[in-house]
């Protein structure tokens, strides 16, 4: 299998598909219904996940899905693809950036090609396993980074599952006071390409779901950074918590998440 080629028609149609959502969305407008609390999908969620379904069944026929919207629900037995057709929707509802189609694929279980598409900068990261990691074809790469003091970091308010609330905000304390800062900008994918692209040093957030951190995890991996769950353990695509550095500031980042979150 060339995980390269696959990786650059993901890529091709992940683009493609953006450049749809915004076409679909002009003509159309937004439908939006209420998935859960605080949890939103439109129409147009929706049919790009069936334009991405599409595509990626021509790309490996033999893959099953994980996809937010449940356009697909069929696994496959070696290969599965890994879809968030809109991250960040309630952005896009708003027109408010980033908002993203992040696209994994793994293969027994680990992520081996993972993209993203930033729509509103049309900015596409993507990597492939011992590949490296690009934007729009340039290398990229992690920070340089080596204090958390000098870091800025990235992170997801929690929105609907508040049982960790009190631990995330001892979190949220400690980086306040020991960072250069703490952005949150609503797209768990965006985050995490901006950690592999060096834009920010570190990335934290929990109860996020398998498609909001597939694409990302392997994209900051390849761009020589490091993932972990909350306990240091490699537990982040199923385990519905993450943290990603540039892995030069990884022990301490670490250390802070432990002390704050413990063995929850």
């Amino acid at each position: 299998m060339n995980l390269e080629n696959i990786c650059e028609a993901v890529a091709r149609l992940a683009k493609e598909t953006g450049k749809e959502i915004k076409r679909y969305k002009k003509e159309n407008g937004l439908k939006v219904e209420v998935k859960g609390r605080h949890d939103f999908v439109t129409q147009v969620d929706k049919y790009s996940e069936k334009l991405l379904v599409e595509g990626l069944s021509q790309i490996l026929p033999e893959a099953g899905y994980i996809a937010e919207e449940g356009t697909r629900t069929d696994r496959g037995e070696h290969f599965n693809w890994v879809i968030d057709p809109i991250d960040g929707t309630t952005n896009f509802i708003h027109d408010v950036p980033p908002h993203a189609i992040s696209i994994a694929l793994m293969q027994d279980g680990k992520v081996v090609i993972g993209v993203i598409y930033e729509i509103c900068g049309d900015e596409l990261f993507y990597a492939y396993k011992d590949g490296g990691a690009y934007l729009n074809d340039e290398h990229i790469h992690v920070s340089p980074v080596a204090d958390i003091s000098q870091s800025l970091i990235s992170t997801g308010f929690p929105y609907s599952n508040f049982d960790r609330l009190d631990d995330y905000m001892k979190l949220f304390n400690h980086f306040t006071k020991n960072s250069s800062g703490l952005r949150r900008h609503g797209s768990a994918a965006t985050d995490l390409a901006y950690v592999a692209a060096g834009r920010f040093d570190a990335f934290f957030e929990y109860d996020l779901k398998p498609y909001d951190v597939a694409a990302g995890a392997i994209i900051v991996q390849e761009a020589g950074g490091r993932i972990a769950d909350f306990k240091g353990k490699d537990d982040y695509i199923f385990g519905k918590e993450i943290i990603a550095t540039n892995g030069l500031i990884y022990e301490d980042f670490l250390e802070a998440t432990k002390k704050a979150f413990g063995n929850k």
